[in-house]
């Protein structure tokens, strides 16, 4: 078994990470934009909002669809399907002339969107072995990352001077780049050999998702994935968007309303992800969950109790660190318990199970802050990750070094 890591599972991991990285800034600077695409069309603040909710909404469905159908005919091919799907609407919503033209767009666009975490990370994973199978999705999950870093940087820079219309237009440029990595690639030689040997055997168009419910060990692993991925959306979404509200409101520090905040935050999950797929493929997959779990409940509540502006910046990064670092474990974890007839079904299915239950954090978090207070939010914020720690103990088996099937 080889242990290097050749070209061809290079190129597969940077077109995967560059894919996942147009994601994050599709989605970020859509958020900078709401404020100005309001404004010229008029739109109601529920108008406003509904356009990043159905594009989350369009990401779910479409990451369930194409995964099924990459595990069917292919993961480069799908995942060209989807940067054309992505591009062209992102193209169109340049020139939305109202509401309704531009949800639409925006709708598909975000269809095109959920390909991309889950097939690229079976794409990436099954072309590199198995010793750095966990460094090889935490890469992919660190294109997140620089997505949203890019778009940070660069909305509040070139928004005054191109317009909403314009950053639909650089949107773009992220999915060319991504469409012309991948037409260099091949098919993963497991995927190839997989399909040679299922030739002419007729599977149904549910094949692959009944293999994540095949038995009863499948089912329990399902299962633990999915309260693993909607404990990680559920606090990421809770955190990021509450504790600055958080400490602004209760202490009163401005620091917590600028994007340094943010900033320092976001590094310290890049740091936790780069971490944890080193980690993982050290010690294994279940160890290291069990450690950055337990980091997120005590990061939480002692972050909640700090007073001091400066401390609280240091501290924001080990939050950030141990939050959300284990997004480069779920990658190898689920590659590792499905076979590559259903590999990227699971990545994108379970995953996005997770997105969608992991919305309801700021709603949730919002009341109970406004039922009781923000430290029985914060509370409750840190319960979850003790009851994730239970999920990894009892449902996740370990998988280090797995062949794949």
């Amino acid at each position: 078994m080889t242990t290097k890591v050749n070209q061809y599972g290079w190129k597969a991991l940077i077109g995967s990470a560059v894919g996942y990285a147009m994601d994050g800034f599709d989605l970020l600077i859509l958020g900078f934009m709401l404020s100005a695409i309001s404004a010229d069309l008029n739109l109601t603040p529920a108008q406003s909002g509904s356009l990043v909710t159905w594009t989350l909404v369009g990401a779910v469905f479409g990451g369930i669809l194409f995964g099924a159908l990459s595990d069917k005919y292919g993961r480069v091919r799908v995942l060209t399907w989807t940067i054309v799907l992505f591009a062209v609407f992102t193209g169109l919503c340049a020139m939305a002339q109202g509401y309704w033209d531009l949800l639409i767009y925006r709708t598909i666009a975000g269809i095109g969107l959920g390909g991309e975490f889950g097939i690229g990370m079976a794409l990436a994973i099954e072309a590199w072995p198995a010793r750095h199978r966990a460094k090889a999705a935490s890469y992919v999950a660190l294109g997140w990352q620089v997505g949203v870093l890019a778009a940070a940087l660069l909305t509040p820079i070139l928004l005054p001077y191109i317009g909403w219309r314009g950053m639909f237009v650089l949107g773009i440029f992220p999915a060319f780049a991504a469409w012309y990595l991948r037409s260099h690639l091949h098919e993963p030689e497991i995927f190839t050999e997989k399909q040679s040997a299922l030739a002419g055997n007729r599977n149904s168009k549910w094949a692959s998702f009944k293999l994540l419910v095949k038995d009863k060990a499948t089912t329990k692993i399902s299962l633990g994935v999915i309260v693993l991925t909607s404990v990680q959306n559920f606090g990421y979404y809770g955190i990021m968007i509450w504790m600055p509200n958080f400490l602004a409101k209760q202490l009163g520090f401005s620091l917590t309303k600028s994007g340094v905040w943010t900033a320092v935050t976001v590094c310290g999950m890049m740091a936790g992800i780069w971490i944890f797929g080193r980690l993982a493929d050290k010690i294994g997959r279940k160890p290291s969950f069990l450690l950055f779990q337990c980091g997120a409940v005590l990061s939480i509540l002692i972050y909640s109790q700090l007073t001091d502006p400066t401390a609280m910046l240091v501290a924001g990064a080990f939050l950030g660190m141990f939050v959300n670092g284990m997004m480069g474990g779920y990658g190898a974890l689920m590659a590792e318990a499905y076979p590559t007839e259903a590999r990227a079904t699971a990545q994108n299915v379970l995953f996005n199970i997770g997105r969608a239950v992991g919305g309801f954090g700021p709603v949730v978090v919002g009341t109970i802050v406004s039922a009781y207070s923000f430290s029985i939010a914060i509370a409750f914020l840190a319960i979850i990750y003790a009851l994730d720690m239970l999920a990894t103990l009892f449902l996740v088996p370990e998988l280090k070094g797995k062949a794949l099937k």
